[in-house]
This record gives C-alpha cells, sequence and structure tokens, in this order.
C-alpha cells in the first residue's frame, strides 16, 4: 500500500483540472480558482479583496457565518449595513428589496445555505433583485453545493465561494471561488486588495490564470487535491440532479419525521429547508445523550449562538439518504420513549 506521505506532488495540469471540472459542476463560464485552505479562506479573501473605504455593503446576515463576513468587510474599510433575521427563519425577498430600494450599494453578501441553522435562502428571487439594482453579488455556497442547486450564471453572481468538505464528501483542506469579469475589475481597481499575500486573489490572476495556468501558484495540498480530485469522480458517477435530490429527500424525510415524534424543526417554514442539515429545537437536557445511547450516529450539538438550544441532524455528503435518516429517527424515538427513567 503507498504511503499517503509518499504521493507525487500535484502538478499544474492537476489543479486547472479540478478547477474546470468544479466551473462544469457550477455549470459556470467565470474563472474558477483554487485555494489551498479551507472553505473560510475562501470567504476572507473575497471579504478582503472587495473591501475598501467608501464603499457599502449589504451584508444578509440568516447565521453565524454571514456575520464574519461583514465583520472583514469592515476592517477593510466598507461601510456596512447588516441585514439580519431570526435565527430560526430565512430573509424574506420583500425584505431585501426595501433594504436595496433604500439605499445605494456596491457589494450584497449574503449566505445561500446555514449549515447552522439548516435554512436556505432564496437565491433566485434575491440575485434578481441585486442584479436590478447594479451591486456585486458575493455568495456563501459552501454549504449548499451538492445540496441545493448553486448556479453562479444564472444568479448573475460575481464571487462564489464553495468548499468540498460537506455535500461533495471531500477534503476540508482546499476551497475554489467563482468569480465573474466584473470582481476581477473591482478587485484590480481597488487598492486595498491585498497583493504579495497569502489572502491576494490578484496574485493568482496574474501569476497562474493569465499566463495559461501552467505555473503552479506556489506550493500546493497534494494530497487535499487529490481527494478532491476522487470526490469529484465520486459525484459526476452519481450525477449532480442525483446528489441534490438524495439530500433533498433527506430534508423532507428529517422534517417530517421530527413532526411525528413531536419535535420542532428550528427552521419553521418548509420552504426554507436547506438539504445540507437539519436542526431541531433540543426537547430535553438529556436526549442527545439517549438517542446516541440508541443507536444515533449523524446528530450533534449545534455550534455558536445554538448551542444548548438546538441538535442537528448531519445528512451531508455521503450521510444523505432515507436508510440514514431512518434509522436517526428510530434511535429518536427511543430516546423520548426513556424519557426521564
Amino acid at each position: 500500500m503507498t504511503s499517503l506521505l509518499d504521493l507525487p506532488t500535484a502538478t499544474a495540469a492537476d489543479i486547472a483540472n479540478a478547477e474546470d471540472r468544479l466551473a462544469r459542476l457550477l455549470n459556470t463560464r467565470q474563472d474558477v480558482v483554487l485555494l489551498q485552505g479551507e472553505a473560510i479562506l475562501a470567504l476572507e479573501v473575497a471579504a478582503r479583496g472587495l473591501g475598501r473605504p467608501g464603499t457599502r455593503a449589504l451584508n444578509i446576515v440568516t447565521g453565524p457565518y454571514g456575520v464574519v463576513f461583514g465583520d472583514w468587510l469592515r476592517e477593510s474599510g466598507s461601510e456596512v449595513v447588516d441585514l439580519i433575521t431570526g435565527f430560526d427563519e430565512v430573509v424574506g425577498v420583500d425584505v431585501v428589496a426595501r433594504a436595496l430600494a433604500a439605499a445605494r450599494f456596491d457589494i450584497v453578501s449574503i449566505v445561500h445555505a446555514e449549515a447552522v441553522t439548516g435554512g436556505v435562502n432564496p437565491m433566485d428571487e434575491i440575485a434578481a433583485l441585486v442584479r436590478e439594482h447594479g451591486a456585486l453579488l458575493v455568495v456563501d455556497a459552501v454549504a449548499s453545493l451538492g445540496a441545493d442547486p448553486v448556479t453562479p450564471d444564472a444568479w448573475g453572481a460575481d464571487i462564489v465561494a464553495i468548499g468540498p468538505q460537506k455535500m461533495l464528501a471531500g477534503p476540508a483542506g482546499v476551497s475554489a471561488l467563482s468569480i465573474s469579469p466584473a470582481a476581477w475589475e473591482a478587485l484590480e481597481a481597488n487598492p486595498s486588495a491585498p497583493r504579495g499575500s497569502y489572502l491576494s486573489l490578484l496574485d493568482l490572476k496574474h501569476a497562474w490564470i493569465d499566463p495559461g495556468r501552467t505555473t503552479l501558484p506556489g506550493y500546493v495540498a497534494s494530497l487535499e487535491t487529490f481527494a478532491l480530485l476522487q470526490a469529484l469522480d465520486r459525484v459526476e458517477a452519481e450525477g449532480l440532479d442525483q446528489l441534490i435530490q438524495r439530500h433533498r429527500d433527506s430534508a423532507d424525510a428529517s422534517r417530517e419525521g421530527l413532526r411525528a415524534l413531536g419535535l420542532r424543526p428550528w427552521i419553521r417554514d418548509d420552504r426554507g429547508a436547506a438539504g445540507v442539515a437539519t436542526t431541531f429545537a433540543v426537547p430535553d437536557e438529556g436526549f442527545l445523550e439517549r438517542a446516541r445511547a440508541a443507536g444515533a450516529r449523524i446528530t450533534t450539538q449545534a455550534p455558536g449562538p445554538l448551542a444548548g438550544k438546538a441538535l442537528r441532524i448531519n445528512h451531508t455528503g455521503r450521510a444523505a439518504g432515507v436508510e440514514a435518516v431512518g434509522a436517526e429517527l428510530a434511535a429518536y424515538a427511543a430516546a423520548l420513549t426513556h424519557r426521564g427513567r
């Protein structure tokens, strides 16, 4: 067996292949840039590259990841207006329309699907509003790619951040951005955009994309790159539509089963339910321990601001399927039966 420490180094052709296959997965003609770091890196380089004094941003916050993106924009000098919802709902299209009508914005940023809350925002309608107002649209699609349709070109999105570690069941050590011509222009025109830095998208453009992707952009994460290529093999063999349907079926079965057990899905409206995971209100203090003792395997505490209040069925990637969900719900039934004993 070949040691993981003795794998060959990923080549420029391997990186370009991964980028091309991710672009096909996104059905985009935009540049797709592979980054050597977890998806939080992709989000930060986007914020640092676009943020600058004099720029106004509408940051739509429906969960904790939207908060940090707005903070990075502020640190880069942008004036940021946070449009915050309760974390048990997704943003209303009418709410976004009113915010865009009330003031001019250069950037609109939004998380498509929230892995913490289990909500998915109505991107098609929101993207249409942003196009009407002429702002750059930045979308965090890390928790939606493979579970809900992610369509940068149809949305007219200028930057879309993705990561393979969730629905694609790939490695966490790489991520990617799709970048529109308008976004590249904004980056080039921004004197505050990082240059000569690990956070510089412009360095990648000038040293990697513009010369034709023939020279490696620094030292690459070979193990993660090969793992990503294998994950893409699996996704392409299954088919993206089938992968999305598997996650949708899992979310639907989770919500139906939770309600049948008298448990409350965190996102109340089914139209706002994401495919990545289903979050629900904690029924009692010892429930998770009893559920695990009864065989629950894909349930965890919800992190961040929902910690202690909600649990999450992680029907994500290879765990997505009605059989896995059914087994989890059976464990919940047993945990509820033994409550108070």
